[in-house]
């Protein structure tokens, strides 16, 4: 049973790792949703009460010059990019059931600084005037990304419902290269499901989402509804320590729409795939701590740049209590 109860813990820690928000969006080539924000021990529930997370997210993506990406009106071809960010903000879990689950409600921020580099500007009907190439970069704040999960525990199996939005109050500008902000609300609902046995120490994650996103109003461009699969598996080595694999793929399933969307329906997708490692610590009497660091290389991409992403996040929340004898 106190075997049981420590992966337990682990397991608790972890998942309030979860989610964190995008800084870019379908319009440049890249998702509202940034795919790997969910992994191992998704759907496990997580002790009552308050709590903080904390992640560093490093991203390097590249198209070639030939393909080509709308932005603010205008038309890019090729296109680099790299991101360093940090998001973190506040949890509440609340003690008392809904729907026979448990309800969580959090709201996480960004801000670092992102860096974009295009081989040539294009602009007018037909692509055909062209500028040269050009680089932008921008350190600032991001949009706001408001959550809410419903989690149900049965045994070894967990099960999770969410929703999740942005609130677009970060720095955009339409026709900058690099932003921080997306310049249009999304929202985001989906679902996920978590095997984890105690006894073995074995896990298996997998959340299932799809985003509907609001026209910018600063360049009259509808994103299409994307869908996304995050996924994970690990192994517990003792207690405290487990190792893994981590994986995504996400696919826009309908157009691109309005008057700005000069590249007709410009449908995306990639894929992912990485290891991950976890660590829990307790931190005083109350509460503990959780390591996740995880990185994914990225393959199969289309009207949309790929490389590589690196998440090292850091959680604060309540300890399980010790159990009286």
């Amino acid at each position: 049973m106190m075997l049981r109860n420590r992966f337990l813990a682990v397991a608790l820690g972890l998942s309030a790792l979860l989610h964190a928000g995008s800084a870019f969006a379908d319009e440049g080539g890249i998702s509202f949703w940034l795919p790997g924000q969910y992994g191992s021990f998704a759907a496990t529930p997580t002790e009552p009460g308050w709590s903080w997370t904390t992640v560093y997210y490093r991203a390097s993506l590249a198209a070639g010059s030939d393909q080509q990406f709308p932005r603010g009106g205008q038309i890019d071809a090729g296109l680099d990019a790299n991101a360093n960010l940090v998001l973190l903000g506040p949890a509440y879990t609340f003690a008392d059931p809904m729907l026979g689950g448990q309800l969580a409600l959090s709201m996480m921020a960004v801000g670092g600084r992102n860096e974009a580099s295009v081989d040539a500007v294009l602009t007018g009907p037909n692509g055909n005037r062209l500028s040269g190439s050009a680089t932008d970069g921008l350190t600032a704040l991001g949009d706001l990304y408001p959550t809410a999960t419903l989690k149900w525990n049965r045994d070894v199996h967990n099960y999770m419902a969410y929703v999740a939005g942005d609130i677009p109050v970060g720095s955009y500008e339409a026709g900058r290269l690099a932003n921080l902000g997306i310049g249009h609300g999304a929202i985001d609902v989906g679902g996920g499901y978590t095997y984890f046995n105690p006894a073995t120490g074995r896990e298996a994650s997998a959340v299932l989402g799809f985003t509907y996103n609001l026209e910018n109003p600063d360049t009259n461009y509808q994103s299409g509804v994307d869908m996304h699969i995050d996924w994970g598996a690990a192994q517990f080595l003792n207690e405290q320590f487990f190792v893994g694999v981590v994986g995504y793929y996400y696919q826009q399933i309908t157009g691109d729409s309005g008057s700005g969307a000069t590249l007709g329906d410009f449908k995306s997708r990639v894929a992912g795939i990485g290891p991950q490692v976890g660590y829990l610590f307790p931190v005083g009497d109350k509460m503990q701590g959780a390591l996740n660091v995880k990185a994914y290389w990225e393959f199969g991409a289309q009207n949309r740049p790929e490389g590589w992403n690196f998440w090292a996040g850091f959680a604060l929340s309540p300890a399980v209590p010790k159990k009286t004898e």
